[in-house]
């Protein structure tokens, strides 16, 4: 008689512990909900900059039947012919902002994309002069026309918008989502995703890095001036006397103890440049402790860059073209004034000026587009496009 084999019942397993609140995935996005209306900018730009230059033409045109002084440089006023005509330019644009939204046939087209890229630069050639006044308010030197900078703040918001008008058109010439330039299904107003923070490549850090190579000398001179020294033809007392005259408030305090408010501003352009092309450019770093390991809002340091990239580089290349010009003998040399006492000293001044003021605006332009393009969000639509499984025999 066979005995019955025992049966042995399996060893049940320990239950897996419920996952930690850090490990556990995060939601997927609810692509339903829409964007905040500041997200939807495509859709409401045209309709802004359209407002903008009705505003900004009736400005101009009550400055010029008042003739309220607006400086234009230095010393220079802006002509009533110049208001009129800036008043035109802004009606123009308001016209051409909401034909980006209603063009149909090809010649149409092309007329509105040249005149966006005639009314850009020709409304925009002024707002160069902000990041000034703003160094000047900083360094508490006072303000010397109220009705420039009021004409500078509104100038400056109605080009961004123009521009941010221009961009959407382009992208959707191309066929690609308005907002974040991608091609993808949708309408291109749910919510947003951001990249990674990382470092730029290295073709864009050593660019950046050979540009801001450019203040070497002129740092090497005020450093002279400084402490005393003499150099190109200025002795350190001269120039040390000279700024504290021409100083006021902040700039005055930092000028009696040898500090130069140009430099503060320049170092303050590398430590931009620097966080433009480096990670904790884009996540706060840990010393800044209320904000430590946030995303840096994107156009915090792109706005001051690109305003003073553009400033810096035009008037540096100005400075380095009239240098190779005086040095070739077209032009000829400047005559010496104020602590120069020969005009090759002040000639050299204003060669190593154009290579600190170009080196650094052409570097902060580098760093930006760098910084633009690896933090420019992109649509949630945009990503479930491209995790949709390829069926075979079905063409995407």
């Amino acid at each position: 008689m066979a005995l019955p084999t025992p049966t042995t019942r399996p060893t049940p397993l320990p239950a897996a512990p419920p996952p930690s609140p850090s490990s556990r995935p995060s939601p997927p996005p609810d692509t339903t909900r829409p964007a905040p209306w500041w997200r939807r900018w495509p859709t409401w730009a045209p309709r802004a900059t359209a407002a903008w230059g009705v505003a900004y033409a009736v400005a101009q045109t009550v400055w010029a039947a008042t003739g309220t002084v607006v400086p234009i440089a230095g010393d220079r006023h802006t002509p009533v012919g110049l208001q009129l005509l800036l008043a035109a330019l802004a009606l123009l644009a308001s016209g051409v902002s909401l034909a980006t939204a209603r063009t149909r046939t090809r010649r149409s087209r092309r007329a509105v994309g040249i005149a966006l890229a005639v009314l850009i630069p020709a409304l925009g050639w002024g707002v160069i002069g902000l990041p000034l006044y703003i160094v000047v308010l900083l360094s508490g030197s006072g303000l010397e026309s109220a009705t420039g900078l009021a004409n500078l703040l509104v100038l400056t918001p109605g080009t961004a918008l123009l521009g941010m008008v221009a961009v959407a058109y382009r992208r959707r010439l191309h066929g690609c989502c308005p907002r974040c330039g991608r091609s993808h299904p949708g309408d291109g107003e749910g919510p947003l995703t951001h990249p990674e923070a990382s470092t730029a490549p290295r073709r864009a850090r050593l660019a950046a890095g050979l540009l801001l190579c450019g203040l070497l000398p002129w740092s090497v001179v005020k450093t002279v001036w400084l402490f005393g020294g003499d150099a190109i033809g200025v002795s350190g007392e001269a120039w040390q006397h000279e700024m504290e005259a021409d100083a006021t408030g902040g700039a005055w305090a930092l000028a009696s103890v040898g500090v130069d408010v140009t430099v503060l501003a320049a170092l303050l352009g590398v430590f931009l440049t620097l966080g433009l092309t480096h990670r904790w450019g884009q996540v706060f770093p840990r010393w800044t402790l209320p904000l430590a390991g946030r995303r840096v809002p994107r156009l915090l340091p792109l706005i001051p860059a690109w305003l003073t990239g553009f400033a810096l580089a035009l008037y540096g290349t100005l400075l380095t073209a009239g240098s190779l010009l005086m040095a070739a003998g077209v032009l000829s040399k400047p005559e010496p004034e104020g602590v120069f006492t020969t005009g090759s000293g002040l000639a050299w001044m204003v060669a190593f000026g154009g290579l600190a003021f170009g080196g650094l605006g052409w570097g902060l332009l580098v760093a930006a587009r760098s910084y633009a393009g690896r933090t420019r969000p992109r649509c949630v639509d945009s990503l479930e496009a491209i995790k949709q499984p390829r069926l075979p025999g079905v063409d995407h």
